[in-house]
Parts: structure tokens; C-alpha cells; sequence
């Protein structure tokens, strides 16, 4: 039986387990330049959760109106394993060259550069796949992007 969905329906977020909490918000706050939104440390579950905006995007708690990052942070040690099992997380940035050689300078590998101008992927402490996409147009293809070769998996 197909059963048509007619009301409201947004992007909430995505929510990711880290094992460190403070390299992790290092990563996407510091080096990324993501912005945090809200904490809230639940000590009955035993975890905290941290939800990350970009730094574009308007947010109201209430309605969500931008796509958020949730970090879920277990208190109780887990070893996590693929990182890529659900995908990639995905940003868009003004000038994404200046954008991966600011990674480059933070220490971050470019698993897959901008050789189009257009699309880069870099990976989280924990191994999360992130696509980095180009606003609006391609750059044109310029160097050294467009000879670095591949690292890694994306």
C-alpha cells in the first residue's frame, strides 16, 4: 500500500560517534571553522551531544532551520569502525582552493583534491568521509590541484 506524505518535512542532522571529543571539536570548529550551537551532557546515558553549524547557515533550535552536525560523545570507551559505512558529510565553501590549502596548513590530507575545481574529500579524526563542493560554479582548474594525486580512500 503507497501511503503519500504531504506534511512539512526538513533536514534535521547528522550525528556521528567520536572517541575524543576535544580533537574532534579541534577539527571541525578550529580547522574547519565550524560553529557550535549546543551542548547537552546527559549523566544517566552517560554521553554528550554537540551539535556544529556552518558557519553560513542561520539556525533556530527550535525550528532547524539549517542542517546540523551532531557529535555524540559516549563516555564509556567503544572502539568504532567504519567511518564510511553511511556515506559522507557535505559542505559547501566560497573558494574551495583557499579552503584546502587552509586544510593543507592545519595538517588535514586531501584524500581527494579539487583537480575540477569543484569537489575535494578530506576525512575526520575518526575516519568520517567529508565532500567539500565548490559554491555555484567550478574554479577553473589551476595547480596544484590539479596534478595532486589521490590519498587514501575517500
Amino acid at each position: 500500500m503507497h501511503v503519500s506524505y504531504n506534511a512539512h518535512m526538513h533536514y534535521l542532522h547528522t550525528m556521528v560517534r567520536v572517541e575524543d571529543l576535544d580533537r574532534t571539536l579541534d577539527f571541525y570548529c578550529r580547522v574547519m571553522g565550524l560553529v557550535e550551537v549546543s551542548r547537552r551532557e546527559d549523566e544517566k546515558g552517560r554521553y554528550t551531544n554537540v551539535f556544529l553549524k556552518a558557519p553560513g547557515d542561520d539556525v533556530d533550535m527550535n525550528a532547524k532551520k539549517a542542517p546540523l552536525l551532531e557529535l555524540t560523545y559516549n563516555w564509556d570507551k567503544e572502539a568504532y569502525t567504519g567511518g564510511r559505512n553511511f556515506g559522507h558529510l557535505c559542505y559547501a565553501v566560497d573558494d574551495i582552493y583557499t579552503y584546502c590549502a587552509h586544510l593543507l596548513e592545519s595538517g588535514v590530507v586531501i584524500n581527494r583534491p579539487p583537480k575540477d575545481g569543484r569537489m575535494a574529500f578530506i576525512r575526520s579524526p575518526e575516519g568520517i568521509s567529508i565532500e567539500l563542493l565548490q559554491i555555484g560554479e567550478a574554479l577553473p582548474v589551476s595547480e596544484p590541484w590539479a596534478s595532486m594525486p589521490n590519498t587514501g580512500t575517500w
